[in-house]
């Protein structure tokens, strides 16, 4: 383990083929340390804030070019399938048939092999730290709505200030054009302290409206997707300098406006790599998977490498985590109540030592990398099992299955606002025992929630109990995260009309809550939270209200019991008493008559 967490720590020298980095002047390191105390996303604010309801609008558009993509792809499958049955081969679906192992007899586990740290470097090399000189990437979506239309090519290179494309795309404002340019050129001659902060101008007239040649003509997506690719040549430079700390907040700000990329993702999943947060990694290197799927490439290189970077994401969180173990189990229907507890058995032997707590997640939507092929209804489905080493760590997920609005705090008085002690606790609470193990179940499960319990609005919560707390750069960092899965999730599962609102006011007040507006009590998580406390408030009077209808009851019984003993008792003794006298008086009559 030591060894291995020494390989992480020179991870990024590795990815860089000349293991050399630019050391920054004094007043580029100025810069570089303040810009990492601002949270507000300057860009997303403009975007969000400059025209009437564009939020909404971004929304919307987003989830009507995912069921594009989601057709595209489906239609792609049809077509396949129609070949491979002419040609004469086994006809290709995109369901497979359900089946599961036989539990009675055997049950069969599927081990995690270890991958060595010279692959990762290897991926990271190859498809996060490539030198992307050209935004038309980022229109690609609006390039392929439309058949007529050439696509890019993965890691085609087209001048910024050429021509190619330029009557597909939108044309980017002229002084923004040469304030990247002479980023990218810093960049490519290593300087990447100076290139970021070249970078870090070309954001800030990106948000004052320098984005694209046309502003008042532009859309919010075409003016994000600009922003995106600053954003993530930001995390490009900031990786080079070994400060994955300033690139997570702008990892997760290229994904917020434009989440269709992978390499945003895959990106985000390299600054949590380098972080020490391994299960969110494994999620970002999922989803950077599936989106290089939903995009239409079809290079499986790409694709291979991206899933043996998930891999080994899963593998390390779990060979570094001390407080639980994992079993995934092949499975592809709805788990029985008998075959959960066979699974549990087949675990308690497997894992002795985490068998105080075991919860099997109740839905068989787990993929692993190695047997995933998009999309996630042609893959091998799993049943995830996890056991506690202590009862305290786990049982938290008993009211998954059995709450509408689960909260995972406990609070005397759900009307009341948490004290700051409370917070402290709570705070504790989620960060170490409540988060980890939810993000960990969510690193293998595609589809995304706004639901409760589904770690988002945990994020959100847990953002909330750091604002109690004045600890504003924290609370930025989880805002900005909790963003990007909102974005991402219309891409991940289809969303029906009461989550899309949802989904719109969670980032309205994720928006607000960055930009310093309105009251934190005034949150749709903390409205959301005060529910499911209501609901647990609710709960614990019902069950006090019949533990105490159940003393009451056998109070009286017992009473009722004492009542007819004693009278029983009474009767007894009368009876006794009676009896001396009856025979007393049978003795005078029998006297009297002799005489």
């Amino acid at each position: 383990m030591e060894s291995r967490s020494q390989h992480c720590e020179s991870g990024v020298n590795s990815a860089n083929p000349h293991g050399m980095f630019q050391r920054a002047n004094s007043s580029t390191n100025a810069n570089i340390i303040h810009e990492s105390n601002i949270g507000i996303p300057v860009t997303a604010q403009g975007l969000f804030r400059s025209c009437d309801g564009p939020l909404e609008e971004m929304l919307v558009n987003r989830a009507k070019q995912a069921n594009i993509l989601k057709e595209r792809q489906s239609t792609d499958l049809q077509r396949l399938s129609i070949k491979r049955k002419c040609d004469g081969e086994e006809m290709f679906c995109t369901r497979k048939e359900p089946r599961m192992l036989e539990i009675d007899y055997q049950l069969v586990t599927m081990p995690l092999p270890r991958i060595p740290l010279k692959s990762i470097m290897d991926v990271e090399t190859r498809l996060v730290y490539v030198d992307e000189q050209d935004i038309t990437y980022e229109f690609e979506k609006s390039l392929a709505s439309t058949s007529e239309q050439p696509t890019l090519e993965d890691g085609e290179i087209v001048d910024l200030m050429g021509a190619s494309n330029s009557n597909l795309r939108p044309q980017t404002d002229k002084w923004l054009q040469m304030s990247l340019k002479d980023a990218s050129t810093c960049y490519r001659q290593k300087k990447y302290a100076v290139a970021a902060g070249r970078f870090r101008t070309a954001l800030e007239l990106c948000s004052k409206g320098a984005a694209l040649g046309r502003p008042f003509e532009a859309s919010a997506e075409d003016i994000s997707s600009v922003a995106s690719f600053i954003e993530t040549k930001l995390v490009a430079c900031y990786l080079r300098m070994r400060r994955p700390d300033l690139a997570l907040n702008h990892a997760h700000r290229s994904i917020t406006l434009n989440p269709s990329y992978f390499r945003n993702h895959l990106r985000q999943a390299t600054v949590f790599r380098l972080l020490d947060r391994y299960t969110e990694a494994a999620r970002s290197a999922m989803i950077a998977d599936y989106m290089y799927w939903l995009s239409g490439s079809s290079e499986p290189r790409i694709s291979k490498l991206i899933k043996l970077y998930w891999q080994a994401m899963i593998e390390e969180a779990i060979t570094r985590t001390e407080t639980f173990s994992v079993m995934y189990t092949p499975f592809a229907i709805k788990l029985r109540a008998d075959k959960s507890e066979k699974v549990k058995e087949v675990f308690a032997k497997q894992h002795p030592s985490y068998v105080e707590y075991v919860y099997t997640d109740p839905q068989v939507l787990h993929i692993l990398p190695q047997t995933t092929d998009w999309p996630p209804s042609a893959s091998q489905h799993y049943l995830l099992t996890i056991g506690f080493k202590t009862k305290e760590d786990g049982c938290f997920l008993e009211k998954i299955s059995n709450r509408k609005q689960p909260t995972f705090i406990e609070h005397k008085n759900p009307f009341c606002p948490f004290t700051k002690e409370e917070a402290e606790k709570h705070l504790e609470s989620f960060g170490k025992r409540i988060l980890p193990i939810l993000d960990f179940i969510r690193c293998t499960k595609l589809a995304g929630s706004l639901r409760a319990c589904s770690g988002v609005i945990e994020k959100l919560q847990y953002a909330s109990f750091l604002n109690r707390l004045q600890r504003v750069k924290d609370e930025s960092q989880a805002i900005n995260q909790a963003m990007a899965e909102l974005a991402t999730i219309p891409y991940l599962q289809e969303i029906n009309q009461q989550e899309a609102e949802l989904l719109q006011s969670l980032m309205a007040d994720a928006t607000d809550a960055l930009e310093g507006k309105r009251s934190d009590g005034e949150r749709a998580w903390n409205k959301i939270q005060k529910v499911g406390l209501i609901e647990d408030f609710i709960y614990q009077l019902e069950d006090s209200f019949l533990k105490t209808k159940k003393l009451r009851t056998a109070r009286r019984q017992r009473m009722k019991l004492k009542r007819l003993e004693s009278a029983q008792l009474c009767q007894s003794l009368g009876n006794k008493a009676a009896s001396p006298r009856r025979a007393e008086g049978d003795g005078k009559d029998i006297n009297t008559a002799a005489v």
